[in-house]
């Protein structure tokens, strides 16, 4: 069956938003005299439950935090460094080529509609979509309700749609609901087990999106 559609996830595959928000939090636990163990950073990429995560494990080194007085400042340090933050290389050539040959086009990300669709739009990423489905309105992966919801928005089947996911988590859900799964890690999530994908990529430049469709 020929590939009909494609769907993205959002952070560290369309752009590796993921490296900001670990050094804002790395900041933090440094800033109250602990590091952030990073096997505990790896528990929830890719899930709803990082900030809450997160917080929990500072509580344990710095009793008496106020998650909520601290929360707005750590969510600025995060947009402050992610203001030149661009696509991951060879995103743009994914999607245009992806338009070239009538593919649908879906974001499936656990994070909120507010976090997501602003910085689709800053990037300049928003007017390749079809259907932008987030964590907000639907389970988190590595549920696979987000991709469950993707087929649904773009009226196609599993066996015709091809995932990108950057995380384990991601690729767990995407294969749950019956997609081919294309891997392609960042620099955080390089050295974790892919092994459910179909395919892993080290950048989207490695490989040009005819190749997988000829697959």
């Amino acid at each position: 069956m020929s590939t009909r559609a494609l769907v993205f996830d959002f952070d560290g595959t369309l752009a590796d938003t993921e490296s900001a928000v670990l050094q804002a939090w790395q900041e933090v636990f440094r800033e109250h005299g602990t590091e952030l163990p990073m096997a505990a950073w790896y528990a929830v990429i890719g899930t709803q439950h990082t900030t809450p995560a997160m917080f929990a494990l500072l509580a344990e080194h710095a009793p008496g935090i106020d998650p909520e007085a601290m929360r707005p400042r750590t969510r600025a340090r995060v947009f402050e460094l992610l203001e030149t933050l661009g696509p991951r290389e060879g995103v743009q050539a994914y999607l245009e080529t992806a338009k070239d040959h009538g593919l649908k086009l879906a974001v499936a990300s656990s994070s909120s509609g507010a976090w997501v669709n602003p910085h689709l739009a800053r990037l300049g990423l928003d007017r390749y979509f079809d259907a932008v489905l987030t964590g907000d309105l639907h389970k988190a992966k590595p549920d696979p309700d987000l991709y469950l919801a993707a087929l649904d928005a773009l009226g196609t089947a599993a066996e015709e749609t091809i995932a990108f996911e950057d995380t384990p988590h991601g690729v767990t859900a995407a294969k749950a609901a019956g997609l081919t799964c294309v891997a392609v890690p960042n620099a955080i999530t390089s050295s974790l087990d892919f092994g459910q994908a179909d395919v892993v990529l080290p950048s989207f430049a490695a490989k040009p999106l005819e190749a997988l469709l000829s697959r």
